[in-house]
């Protein structure tokens, strides 16, 4: 299945842009599944070694927020997203020096705590944040161009896209090297990993510093996609939001968070336009049924359909 990974993130590209050409205002939505499928696949490494944030989307906020506050000054995309994930990555190795002390519930309370912290900075200092108000953020230029909104909605998704399989394969590397396998050690037997001369502290911080630089990213292209960042993007129903992904898309590979994100984005898409008051039920209804009858998630459902057809 691994071998097939490439062609299937292939043709799952080219469904998306297909998607977004036939329906136009699909665009805006896949632009912001990509985002959080960025933002899942940082939560998979951390699963990959069987830690769960809880309060991952205060690393999105940072890079949405960073984006707003230097949108006006320097204004460039191909700037902004590096400025972002480098600040949302360093934020990552200072908390992660701490928190990468514990592990399990421990691990996931503390996430949760700091997220909480960081929104309800961003929603007192009304001065500098704008408080619930949030702040607008100002049009960005894509290499010193100026487009009109159509032409700058394919930017954003073109961006999206292209960051989308650059992460996915330095992901997928990460996870093959000896680092990334030494993930599952921590997961299974963490002293064991010690006693090999693995220090396993390390082990998890670079997984999670990763998974922050990649938030960082997420955060970036919402802001310069929704042109507005609120504290809401730190708020723990974000962060149980990537959770809930990660579930649905499953773990078993970097396809999983895109998988989930699209199919998250678009139910949620669909179900509010059908039942505006019952679009919550829809997608817990949707993950209640991954849980019972598709435990690996939707890319468990795609890896045994695949494996079928081979057989």
């Amino acid at each position: 299945m691994r071998r097939a990974e490439p062609l299937l993130a292939l043709a799952g590209a080219a469904a998306l842009v297909g998607i977004a050409y036939a329906a136009p205002w699909l665009r805006f939505v896949l632009t912001i599944a990509l985002a959080k499928g960025l933002a899942v696949l940082g939560i998979l490494l951390l699963l990959k070694a069987g830690q769960v944030s809880f309060g991952h989307a205060m690393y999105a906020a940072v890079g949405a927020y960073v984006v707003a506050f230097a949108a006006p000054g320097m204004g460039e995309a191909l700037v902004l997203l590096p400025l972002a994930t480098g600040i949302a990555g360093l934020l990552g190795l200072v908390v992660g020096l701490f928190i990468t002390r514990y592990r399990e519930i421990f691990f996931s309370m503390l996430n949760l705590a700091i997220s909480m912290v960081l929104y309800s900075m961003l929603e007192k200092f009304y001065a500098i944040t704008k408080g619930t108000d949030g702040i607008r953020v100002a049009p960005v230029t894509f290499a010193g161009l100026s487009p009109e909104r159509e032409s700058a909605e394919w930017a954003m998704f073109a961006i999206a896209l292209l960051l989308a399989f650059g992460f996915g394969i330095v992901a997928r590397l990460y996870l093959a090297s000896p680092m990334g396998q030494a993930l599952a050690g921590i997961k299974t037997r963490e002293t064991r990993l010690e006693f090999m001369g693995v220090p396993a502290r390390h082990v998890l911080l670079s997984a999670y510093v990763f998974s922050a630089v990649m938030a960082g990213a997420a955060g970036a292209i919402i802001a310069m996609t929704t042109r507005h960042v609120t504290p809401l993007l730190a708020y723990w129903t974000t962060s149980g939001e990537l959770v809930f992904i990660a579930i649905l898309g499953g773990a078993g590979g970097v396809l999983g968070p895109f998988l989930g994100a699209a199919a998250y984005e678009l139910i949620r898409v669909h179900a509010a336009a059908a039942f505006a008051d019952l679009w919550q039920l829809t997608l817990g209804i949707a993950l209640l049924l991954v849980i019972l009858f598709a435990p690996g998630g939707l890319w468990g459902v795609l890896a045994r359909l695949f494996r079928r057809v081979r057989a």
